[in-house]
């Protein structure tokens, strides 16, 4: 028997008289999907946290290895569903640099990459933001925030097809181009939308009872996010300025103006469950300044034209040479990384490990739980905005 599932069984066997094993899911809505959480209790205080994993498990690096590698894109689709061309992105630029293409994108392809890739995240988030209001008793948040991802969703259906699986991110271009007039309507989404963000703020983000449910609840010091693993707006809002599009600077990234929010510690502690909320609404305004940005560029010096084409740098054959090869970008919920095992002779990865910023997030939950009341328990495990499909892979 293992370690760590005799230091399962020790705990489970070895209860005081004073606790109770709860369950917590895997059908309980505030667990957002398929996860079942063990709970220790003593009384109202949680003794122990044990989360419970494999409810969603999809084979994803199974299929991989007999899959070609423009087709695992549509998988990478279903890991982070909420994200998806976030995923092929981070898929598609591997897959490219193991090529050696990954200089011959036209810039046109790249920053349409990057403008639909910051709506996602926008869409991302808003569930984020929305769910968790529906979390800790706030109904007309989560409804606004439905309401305004929709009209991301119908943007880019307009240009992939799909409603959320897009598979629009192709290994050395794109699917399609832009449907003539989307960066016009892009643009109209953005001028309706920042007033939306301000009216979310004085609803939500400075609400006196979500403060009081979330400030000083779950507090992460950096130094145990770090010893975790844990990314993205999780790490930042502990406190460190740590963003992959400015760290490893991919795509068109070094060419935006953009800022990375931080958790200060406003009403609170820093990298308390509100740091982490509002780290996620404040990466919302500058993905909207990113958009501004990537649509100034593709309207002006970057206007489409009858002679581009999307594909016409797609390879005829993804071969790429015997080698492994890890890549990363940067995703609404943190670092996504593909690790690569190529043997040089087939089209077919001989191994694809996937790195869901998802799972290592969630990995701290019992380290944060500890001595907290159940009620914050959910606004813990939501301001961790996890997704069961990338952890579960």
């Amino acid at each position: 028997m293992t370690t760590a599932l005799q230091k399962y069984y020790d705990k489970i066997n070895n209860l005081k008289s004073e606790e109770m094993i709860l369950n917590m899911g895997p059908q309980h809505p505030s667990t957002h999907g398929v996860l079942r959480l063990e709970l220790i209790t003593d009384g109202e205080i949680i003794v122990e946290v044990i989360p419970h994993l494999g409810y969603l498990h999809r084979c994803f690096e199974k299929h991989c290895e007999s899959l070609t590698y423009p087709q695992i894109i549509p998988y990478t689709d279903r890991m982070d569903y909420m994200a998806s061309m976030n995923n092929n992105h981070a898929f598609v630029m591997g897959v490219e640099r193991m090529l050696g293409i990954d200089k011959d994108i036209p810039r046109r392809v790249e920053y349409i990459r990057v403008l639909v890739c910051e709506l996602n995240r926008i869409a991302s988030h808003l569930i984020a933001i929305g769910t968790y209001g529906i979390d800790i008793g706030a109904f007309t948040p989560f409804m606004w925030c439905f309401r305004d991802r929709e009209h991301i969703m119908n943007m880019l259906e307009w240009a992939s097809g799909a409603r959320m699986l897009y598979n629009y991110l192709w290994v050395g271009g794109l699917f399609y181009d832009l449907p003539v007039g989307f960066e016009e309507r892009c643009k109209e989404f953005i001028d309706y939308f920042k007033p939306k963000m301000v009216e979310l703020n004085e609803l939500l983000t400075h609400n006196k009872i979500f403060i009081d449910r979330t400030a000083n609840v779950g507090i992460l010091p950096l130094d145990v996010a770090i010893s975790y693993g844990v990314s993205g707006p999780m790490l930042r809002a502990s406190g460190l300025k740590y963003d992959l599009r400015r760290v490893d600077e991919y795509s068109v990234y070094p060419e935006i103006e953009f800022d990375i929010p931080v958790g200060k510690g406003e009403m609170g502690s820093i990298g308390d469950c509100w740091d982490r909320y509002k780290v996620r609404v404040d990466e919302v305004e500058q993905s909207v300044k990113i958009i501004e940005q990537c649509l100034e560029r593709l309207t002006k010096e970057l206007k489409r034209d009858k002679e581009f084409d999307p594909r016409a740098k797609l390879p005829r054959k993804c071969t790429p040479k015997a080698q492994d090869f890890y890549v990363r970008a940067e995703n609404p919920k943190g670092e996504l990384g593909f690790y690569f095992m190529a043997d040089g002779k087939r089209e077919i990865p001989f191994r694809v490990k996937s790195r869901g910023p998802s799972f290592n997030n969630l990995s701290v939950l019992p380290e944060i739980s500890k001595g907290c009341m159940i009620a914050d328990l959910i606004a813990i495990l939501g301001s961790i905005d996890i997704v069961l499909g990338e952890v579960d892979r």
